[in-house]
């Protein structure tokens, strides 16, 4: 739990270092990159030196469902070291979102924020109802996002925006995306606990083609709480 609750601050502080750029809390970021690193590391030698032993077809499956998870929570770490660099270069040139992009990044923000706290909440209590939930906002997310790429390169050609800070907002943009990927991927882990076997593409096939029902029903309503 403690690689988890690391991930989420990380990604939290992150996100905060846009807004208020702090050395020090860069400095600490990166430290507990490092340490969700090494966790990734022990924790991913230890099972799959557990696999290698005779066990249980569930068993088997609850490992593989953790080895995929760890993997996908330690690359969220690196798109939270990524966020970072990108409030690095705003504060090292001086560079500013405009009014309307401040706002529009907070939107997503919170998004963000609400899709991994959910993703680690539904993991940690092996939660199937709660991680049904994630890829609805998941593709909210992704809808979003263009929707904000595209409002951004209509201020490039009106000139609001300069080239060099649209670099930044993209950039930012798609580490934000990147980090909402992951937590679906760990969210279908969840889901398919039941199962015996571990088929992510084709689970997250199934669900993402759904045209009725609670997914709709909650894509809906989060689209609705991070609209622009």
């Amino acid at each position: 739990q403690t690689m988890f609750d690391k991930t989420i601050q990380g990604v939290k502080s992150a996100c905060q270092l846009i807004s208020e750029y702090s050395e020090k809390n860069f400095e600490n970021i990166k430290d507990c990159e490092k340490e969700i690193d090494k966790y990734e590391d022990k924790l991913g030698t230890y099972l799959v030196r557990l696999s290698n032993n005779e066990l249980s077809e569930n068993l088997s499956h609850s490992i593989a469902r953790m080895l995929h998870s760890i993997g996908d929570f330690e690359r969220i770490g690196d798109h939270a070291l990524n966020i970072c660099k990108v409030a690095e270069e705003m504060h090292n040139k001086n560079i500013h979102f405009s009014d309307e992009a401040k706002k529009e990044i907070a939107v997503i923000t919170n998004a963000v924020t609400e899709i991994l706290n959910m993703t680690v909440d539904s993991f940690i209590n092996d939660d199937i109802e709660l991680a049904s939930h994630v890829e609805p906002l998941e593709q909210v997310i992704d809808t979003l996002n263009k929707k904000l790429k595209a409002r951004h390169v209509a201020r490039l050609q009106s000139g609001e925006c300069t080239i060099e800070l649209g670099f930044v907002f993209t950039d930012l943009l798609t580490n934000y995306e990147r980090v909402s990927d992951h937590c679906s991927n760990v969210a279908v882990y969840t889901m398919q606990l039941p199962s015996d076997k571990l088929d992510a593409h084709k689970y997250l096939a199934k669900i993402k083609n759904a045209e009725t029902g609670a997914f709709v029903d909650d894509f809906n309503m989060y689209a609705e709480k991070y609209s622009v």
